[in-house]
């Protein structure tokens, strides 16, 4: 869960998973974290909803854990 101030700079990151507030200088998060944003279509239940939210990295390794098959992961050469 993302809050942002006034100005539109990032304020807060809060894991939806374990509640941690994680670490935000100048409006960047300073730790690791997955953001989804996903708008559901036309084939599911909750067509026409989009769903916003935030995972600690501690989260995700752990639902990492219960996936029958590992995530595709390649490694990132240049950084921008």
């Amino acid at each position: 869960m993302r809050k942002y101030k006034s100005g539109g700079q990032l304020e807060t990151v809060i894991c939806n998973c374990c509640g941690k507030k994680m670490v935000v200088k100048n409006g960047v998060l300073r730790e690791g974290a997955i953001s989804v944003h996903h708008a559901w279509d036309f084939f599911s239940e909750k067509d026409g909803e989009v769903h916003h939210w935030d995972m600690c990295e501690e989260c995700y390794d752990n639902l990492l854990g219960q996936f029958r098959l590992e995530p595709d992961v390649e490694e990132q050469v240049e950084f921008i």
